[in-house]
């Protein structure tokens, strides 16, 4: 295997970024077009998704990913417009905060149907579709670094992103001989239109818990999701690859504000 600039390639390939018609999904979908992908949105706000659509030159599907008969729905319109589906992004989520003794069971429900459910809904609609059309493909799970450390006010949104994890693993394996791969990005602070209308300025978030020194950017994420779902990773599956400028790794370390010296835990 030589390895050349054609292996970062996606020509001719097909791809569904669910939850594409902003932030991070939005971010990979122009990521993949930029590198010779037809894309498809399946994103549940019908203005966004034409919009995002519309951008990369795509498919607007609008969908409600939590639910199955939309899912198939959504894959059947992809299919008629461009063929099998070679690359499956699941994107879509939401949380809020809440303390877990006070969360309700249906916001518990709305959590895990937000974050955990349409990645199995989705999956198992995509990956059945690869397997009878007999060729493999890629799924790319956005999963988040609440995944790996506790979240306090995200109970069960962090359990669901927990849940993500685990079904990269367990997918990746049940579906590695049908020449699927599995894997996962699990962000931390990125730079999205959500965030800047919680937060006025980009130097609040950043408060020095980011070793790099900054927020992220969608195209970052773009940037690895493209390597997961291009023959640049052809041997890599099963895997959470975490794009959170250091963050899962300073396991508490941080910049002190004054000092900008690393500092573990209250100071």
């Amino acid at each position: 295997m030589v390895l050349d600039l054609k292996a970062s390639r996606l020509d001719g390939k097909v791809a569904v970024v669910t939850g594409g018609g902003s932030g991070i999904g939005r971010g990979i979908a122009n990521g993949f077009r930029a590198f010779g992908a037809e894309v498809a949105i399946w994103e549940r706000d019908p203005a966004t998704s034409a919009a995002a659509a519309q951008e990369v030159g795509g498919l607007s599907v609008p969908t409600d990913v939590r639910e199955s008969t939309e899912v198939d729905a959504a894959l059947a319109a992809t299919v008629e417009t461009y063929g099998t589906v070679d690359i499956l992004v699941n994107n879509a989520g939401g949380t809020f905060a809440k303390p877990f003794l006070e969360t309700s069971e249906g916001g518990f429900d709305a959590l895990y149907r937000a974050n955990l459910k349409h990645v199995l809904l989705c999956t198992k609609a995509v990956a059945n579709r690869m397997i009878a059309d007999g060729h493999g493909g890629s799924v790319i799970n956005v999963t988040s670094i609440e995944g790996v450390r506790a979240a306090p006010l995200y109970a069960a949104y962090a359990a669901a992103k927990a849940g993500v994890i685990n079904f990269t693993k367990t997918a990746a394996l049940e579906l590695a001989l049908q020449g699927i791969r599995v894997n996962a990005i699990a962000p931390d602070i990125t730079w999205t239109e959500g965030l800047a209308a919680l937060v006025p300025g980009r130097d609040a978030m950043i408060g020095g818990t980011v070793p790099m020194g900054r927020v992220g950017h969608v195209d970052e994420c773009a940037g690895v999701a493209l390597f997961l779902a291009s023959e640049l990773s052809s041997y890599v599956t099963g895997q959470t690859l975490h794009v959170d400028g250091g963050t899962a790794a300073s396991m508490g370390w941080y910049h002190h504000p004054d000092t900008g010296v690393y500092t573990y835990g209250p100071s």
